[in-house]
């Protein structure tokens, strides 16, 4: 399904960071929600289902263990996760497969500035996983504005610049190219 007035915006801050063996996408972005609201988009099933690149088997705002399911057009893929803090309505980290995703969500003036670190195993996903979320993340945004538009998952995200996005990322964050 195609959206015609979609439009990605500009490159959120972004920066890369190593630690040993292990590399960390760190991807800010400000929403105009407060904390509370960007929380339940986080964690809740049904608005995860409505943004996020998988969906979820439980309710992801208490620690213990849970099931992402990645979604790729008619494909799903299920991955084990495990809630290591969920502190509402500041701080969730949880495992993804071999990943780590640690989102903080600190309140500004007029919303909240969410702040996701990534972590992966290999420097050449950093600019596809900022790509990915970047992606996620408008789509995200217009679900809390309340007009929300269909999740873009998997091998569609091409269709909506995600190319485009991860050659912007990898040069802004000084990672040469690598294959797509």
């Amino acid at each position: 399904m195609s959206q015609p007035d979609f439009e990605p915006g500009p490159l959120a801050e972004v920066d890369c960071r190593s630690d040993e063996d292990r590399w960390t996408l760190v991807f800010v972005r400000d929403l105009r929600h407060p904390p509370e609201k960007v929380w339940a988009a986080l964690t809740e099933p049904a608005q995860l289902r409505e943004w996020a690149p998988y969906t979820v088997d439980r309710n992801l705002g208490r620690t213990g263990d849970a099931t992402l399911t990645m979604i790729d057009s008619d494909t799903s893929m299920d991955l084990a996760a495990s809630v290591r803090r969920a502190e509402p309505p500041t701080l969730l980290e949880y495992t993804w497969g071999a990943d780590l995703l640690r989102w903080e969500l600190t309140p500004t003036g007029d919303g909240t500035r969410l702040t996701l670190h990534h972590t992966v195993a290999d420097r050449d996903w950093v600019p596809k996983v900022a790509a990915g979320w970047h992606l996620c993340l408008v789509v995200a945004q217009h679900l809390l504005d309340g007009e929300p538009i269909t999740p873009i998952r998997g091998e569609d995200a091409l269709n909506y610049g995600w190319g485009d996005l991860h050659d912007a990322y990898a040069e802004k964050l000084g990672i040469g190219p690598a294959d797509r």
